[in-house]
């Protein structure tokens, strides 16, 4: 933009002379934090090469146990060969074409933001896709629970309220209730999470909820209690924030994130279980530049293949939550 000037000045009047420059930083879009490789069980991705290879995880058979006298004959039991197919069957891809001229005159390098921006759109998606599954196939759940269900976890049109005075209180609650029903399910206590989006744990934090407390972290002073954000868990359990857990009833976008069907404006979705719950696997994750035939360009394609499968439904529980 050229410098205004005076009425009747009329030394280098066009301007030229004000060269016009372009940064070579460029203005990135936020990368939204992933959580799914911290959640997930990925033991099996060793053993998966292409799309469409399946691993059949054997489950432990069931053992009985029955009464027994001295003398009596016991009867041994035929044992199962049960097993859970984990199938490298999603892939989303990207491609675009940077030409030979305009690299040349650029002044940043197009084909590697590009890759980058790229990238990350594959994990954004691979993170949301995940999620998804995980809330369709949870064994715990308000409505509808395969393992068990239990309407106080909050169902599409009846929420748990998070909201008041007591929203921080409400939210430590639901957590606790969330732990109490995977001890039922015998699930270990080592590598639990908690998943929730942003204003979650804005209640989470309110002055003087019970997060304060020292039976809630388990420590003997509580770094809380200064108002310091902690990395300790709370009620067993690693806490992650996810804006893919946001509802488009509570959002500007609706990009990347789970579905619900019910859940209405102020509703959200909360997560808790444990790493077994969840089994993934990372086929083909890469970048490749290939010359066009058509022009004189280059065109970089990212692939991103991927499975995902539920194994331990009663190692999920799902929550939803008002804080409208």
């Amino acid at each position: 933009m050229a410098v205004s000037v005076s009425a009747g000045y009329g030394n280098l009047p066009t301007g030229n002379f004000q060269a016009e420059i372009y940064s070579q930083k460029v203005l990135k879009f936020f990368r939204r934090a992933s959580v799914v490789e911290d959640i997930t069980n990925t033991d099996y991705a060793g053993e998966i090469e292409n799309f469409g290879d399946t691993v059949r995880i054997m489950k432990e058979p069931t053992v009985t146990i029955s009464a027994y006298s001295r003398g009596s004959v016991v009867t041994p039991q035929d044992l199962t060969d049960d097993e859970i197919q984990l199938t490298v069957d999603q892939a989303q891809a990207f491609a675009f074409k940077v030409d030979d001229i305009e690299e040349r005159q650029s002044h940043v390098n197009f084909e590697a933001l590009a890759t980058s921006s790229g990238a990350f759109s594959l994990k954004r998606n691979y993170d949301k896709n995940v999620l998804q599954a995980m809330i369709d196939s949870a064994g715990i759940k308000g409505a509808s629970g395969t393992v068990e269900t239990d309407s106080n976890l909050g169902t599409s049109g009846t929420p748990v309220t998070v909201s008041g005075s007591d929203a921080g209180d409400d939210v430590v609650n639901l957590m606790a209730l969330m732990a109490r029903k995977l001890d039922e399910q015998d699930v270990p206590e080592e590598n639990r999470w908690f998943v929730a989006p942003p204003r979650v744990y804005q209640n989470l934090y309110a002055a003087g909820a019970k997060i304060v407390e020292v039976q809630v972290t388990g420590d003997a002073s509580s770094p809380l209690r200064n108002g310091l954000v902690t990395n300790q868990k709370i009620m067993g359990f690693n806490l992650y924030k996810s804006n893919a857990l946001r509802q488009s009833a509570d959002a500007t976008t609706t990009t990347d994130m789970v579905t619900l069907s019910g859940v209405g404006t102020g509703e959200n979705i909360v997560l808790a279980g444990h790493i077994s719950g969840m089994a993934t696997a990372n086929s083909i994750a890469k970048t490749e530049v290939i010359r066009d035939p058509d022009s004189f360009s280059d065109v970089v394609r990212g692939l991103h293949v991927y499975g995902r499968k539920v194994i331990r439904p009663e190692a999920l529980c799902l929550g939803i939550v008002d804080y409208s």
